[in-house]
């Protein structure tokens, strides 16, 4: 299947708006259950984690997300007096963007919500981990354990990343129905939630002769934060907020 995907193409396929459209080879197994660390903390991990993260894959994706997409980060402006844990959640357009996301954020450690197959995937699951990936249970009995940690990250102060859109539709121009677990841990922890949006342009210059897929701009909107503790439905209303300022700025 092609990569770019259309409004037109998605509605001939009838796709459920929770399914990848890009499915990768996972034949491994990764067994989650109520000792795993979604959260790693320990010190010699850290270190190695953030020389993995910061002295190769940090330098490396600049270039590539360069080359391929000629990246325009903006808005940091948003995020530069950050003191607090935060949720931080976008649109799910591209095999790459938690890596530009990563790039937006700089110096600031953030992880990264993942699907659990992820960490089914040779190699990959464990350079993932280290550059401070997540894997979502898909039983209900880890789920506890899983908010119990990541309830626990936000209040040490950590960003944590959410695609609420759930799955990836490569190139896709609309910002797409939510789901309410980022929302969640963002009410239920007292945390900003950070808007970011992954928006298309033309290649210029010399690129157009060559380049046949769009540009990549991403942009870091300002935090939201929902003061009225004692109004009902706050998680609900929480998304719509968020939801319709990334549409606005789109």
């Amino acid at each position: 299947m092609k990569e770019e995907i259309i409004e037109e193409d998605i509605e001939k396929l009838m796709l459920d708006e929770n399914e990848d459209i890009i499915h990768m080879y996972e034949p491994l197994k990764l067994d989650i259950d109520e000792n795993y660390e979604y959260i790693k903390n320990e010190k010699f991990f850290s270190l190695f984690s953030n020389l993995v993260y910061y002295g190769i894959a940090f330098p490396v994706v600049t270039i590539l997300n360069k080359i391929l997409y000629d990246l325009k980060i903006e808005g940091r402006e948003n995020i530069k007096n950050l003191q607090t844990g935060a949720i931080s959640v976008s649109n799910h357009v591209l095999v790459l963007d938690c890596s530009m996301i990563g790039l937006a954020f700089g110096f600031k450690k953030v992880y990264f919500t993942t699907r659990k197959g992820s960490f089914e995937i040779p190699f990959v699951r464990k350079l993932i981990k280290l550059l401070r990936a997540i894997p979502i249970p898909t039983k209900m009995s880890n789920k506890e354990h899983f908010i119990k940690q990541l309830d626990e990250g936000l209040q040490e102060g950590k960003i944590i990343h959410f695609y609420p859109e759930k799955a990836l539709w490569p190139y896709y121009e609309k910002i797409r129905n939510f789901k309410n677990g980022a929302f969640n841990f963002a009410i239920r922890n007292n945390v900003p939630v950070i808007p970011i949006i992954i928006t298309f342009r033309n290649p210029k210059g010399i690129r157009k002769y060559f380049k046949k897929k769009k540009d990549v701009t991403l942009k870091i909107l300002k935090p939201i934060t929902y003061k009225d503790e004692y109004e009902k439905d706050k998680i609900e209303k929480l998304k719509e907020k968020v939801h319709k300022v990334m549409e606005e700025n789109f």
